[in-house]
């Protein structure tokens, strides 16, 4: 494991304006996305609350039936898991429950189509957007999607990455940070055939081999964005890992922190929207 903190950070929620006994309404929404089989909304849930979001629940079924249209959302977060218990592959029937279906495909379009909005796909959530081809829209049918691991087993693990200079809205004040993290997945490799600069890498693996490189992802890849940095799709939760006891180790001189480093990418989420 490897770990590099920027000498910025503090890891006190204040100095991040965390309040995690705030009982008002901040103004500022994210919607919790999930297919039955989803398991990761609960942690994701409290981060983004946490951060001082303001969260609402949105399954499927709510955008198949037109009862949410995630007008009010700014950010959505499509959360990790298994839907459908991958019987179809990674998200291909959560995609489906998309794309085959009017109401819950024009939701989806008309949020994407909006200049104020963010998202993030957490692994099972990252297959999701891959696959409906929402982070580089400019590639049409040639969008890459995520393969089965190398390994040709389920990956489960902690890990480090690494964040190099990227556009990311929520990574790039990361950049020149080592991390731990985990990883829970079956098919986490990006395949990315092009030059990596085509690829707004935001996240990185640390090593190049089996098993630091859990997937054998290209270019280590760990997290991609789309080109204006609003959209992220990361395969390892960094939801689980906001504060340093969720570490399967944490450098010992931090362990006073009241939050990791991770907690970051949440805030930079919320300061963004504000602006808006």
């Amino acid at each position: 494991l490897q770990f590099n903190f920027l000498p910025s950070f503090t890891g006190k929620m204040q100095d991040l304006d965390l309040n995690p006994d705030r009982k008002e309404r901040s103004g500022l929404t994210a919607a919790i996305i999930r297919d039955k089989g989803t398991n990761g909304e609960r942690e994701m849930a409290y981060a983004l609350f946490l951060a001082g979001f303001d969260v609402k629940d949105v399954h499927m079924t709510d955008l198949t039936s037109g009862r949410e249209t995630l007008e009010d959302v700014q950010f959505a977060v499509f959360c990790g898991g298994f839907s459908n218990s991958d019987v179809f592959g990674s998200a291909k029937g959560w995609a489906g429950g998309i794309l085959y279906n009017g109401k819950a495909r024009k939701t989806i379009e008309n949020f994407y189509a909006r200049p104020d909005t963010l998202s993030l796909g957490i692994c099972n959530g990252c297959q999701l957007l891959m696959e409906l081809g929402l982070i580089y829209p400019e590639a049409g049918k040639a969008h890459p999607k995520m393969q089965h691991n190398r390994s040709h087993k389920f990956e489960s693990a902690f890990l480090s990455v690494e964040i190099p200079q990227n556009s990311s809205v929520m990574l790039k004040s990361l950049a020149g940070t080592k991390l731990g993290i985990w990883v829970a997945h079956g098919e986490g490799r990006f395949e990315l055939p092009g030059q990596e600069s085509a690829y707004n890498i935001a996240a990185k693996y640390v090593y190049d081999e089996y098993p630091g490189n859990p997937n054998g992802s290209d270019y280590k890849a760990a997290a991609v964005c789309s080109a204006d940095g609003r959209h992220l799709a990361m395969m390892p939760h960094l939801e689980r890992t906001i504060f340093p006891w969720q570490n399967a180790w944490y450098p010992y001189e931090f362990r006073k922190h009241d939050v990791t480093p991770w907690m970051e990418a949440f805030v930079n989420a919320r300061e963004w929207l504000k602006k808006k």
